[in-house]
């Protein structure tokens, strides 16, 4: 937990790993140990579990409790750990928020309670409740309102960041980057933002962003955390270059549900034994697998190389 005392060290590519299921549907932990250690080889600049790509709604708390402690023993302080330990009820997030605490997480990453639709002054008291529960633990919002169907508003995000010391940023995963700028207008310079859309993780850096939870990272770590690295020392063209060379990538993971088209990819690439997604979701069907192999074979050149090819 060495960043805990200074988030503002959490930058560049916090990579949102994906999690490994057996064929059968059971929590895969030496796949996601074996995920985390590939992701670390090709340079990504922070771990993240539990976001909408590691499907938590679908896992009890043990389970992602299981995967914080593993993701905890794999990286030890190397780079920063960020789980997501939000939920729709205020007592799984504040459980799996204290669990987070006691296992060394940096900071915690808490979604905003999804289907309740609450008003923004219930959910300025919902991260108010975490917030004074553990007051040493920096917490990040995260708003998707694509998945959550509530769109926390730059002025509560603002209002937070002003009365408590401990809510230090936020992950804006919305494709309205006018809401990128007046969130950052509204709460100043000094707050902490991380874009979780993909093709505006390179612009959020010219407004002031501090890096990007990006799904692609699941493919092409190297080539998400070395955009950052080019963008942060002043090649532009390289960082402009690797933003428009993952399109195709970026493209395939949507291709249907996130993460299934990209659990495909790395089951292919034998990353994981298995691409198994939990209901609701369902592997990539037929004509989804075509345009994944087409999309594919355009962004190939970016895949980041297995562990073994490294030796």
């Amino acid at each position: 937990m060495k960043f805990r005392s200074d988030p503002s060290t959490i930058r560049g590519s916090i990579a949102p790993v994906v999690t490994p299921f057996t064929a059968e549907g059971a929590v895969d932990t030496n796949g996601l140990r074996n995920l985390i250690r590939w992701q670390l080889a090709n340079g990504s600049h922070g771990i993240s579990l539990g976001g909408s790509t590691g499907e938590p709604s679908a896992q009890t708390i043990a389970e992602r409790a299981a995967g914080m402690r593993a993701a905890v023993e794999e990286i030890g302080d190397a780079v920063p750990f960020v789980p997501g330990t939000g939920s729709a009820k205020l007592d799984e997030t504040l459980e799996l928020t204290g669990i987070a605490r006691e296992v060394g997480a940096d900071a915690v990453l808490i979604i905003t309670p999804y289907y309740a639709r609450p008003t923004q002054e219930a959910l300025y008291q919902w991260y108010a409740t975490v917030a004074r529960e553990y007051p040493d633990l920096p917490v990040i919002v995260y708003n998707v309102p694509s998945r959550t169907a509530v769109d926390i508003a730059p002025e509560t995000v603002a209002r937070l960041f002003r009365d408590f010391d401990n809510i230090v940023g936020i992950k804006e995963t919305t494709k309205d980057f006018e809401h990128f700028s007046r969130v950052l207008y509204a709460a100043g310079p000094e707050l902490l933002v991380w874009s979780g859309i993909e093709l505006l993780s390179l612009p959020l850096m010219s407004l002031g962003g501090v890096g990007f939870v990006s799904a692609v990272a699941n493919l092409a770590p190297a080539a998400v955390a070395r955009m950052y690295q080019a963008w942060v020392e002043g090649d532009f063209a390289t960082a402009r270059d690797l933003h428009f060379r993952l399109h195709p990538l970026v493209d395939l993971l949507f291709v249907e549900t996130n993460p299934a088209p990209a659990k495909w990819v790395l089951e292919q690439r034998g990353l994981i034994a298995s691409g198994y997604v939990r209901p609701p979701l369902i592997a990539p069907t037929e004509p989804g697998l075509v345009k994944i192999k087409q999309l594919l074979a355009l962004g190939e050149d970016l895949l980041s190389p297995l562990l073994d090819e490294k030796a």
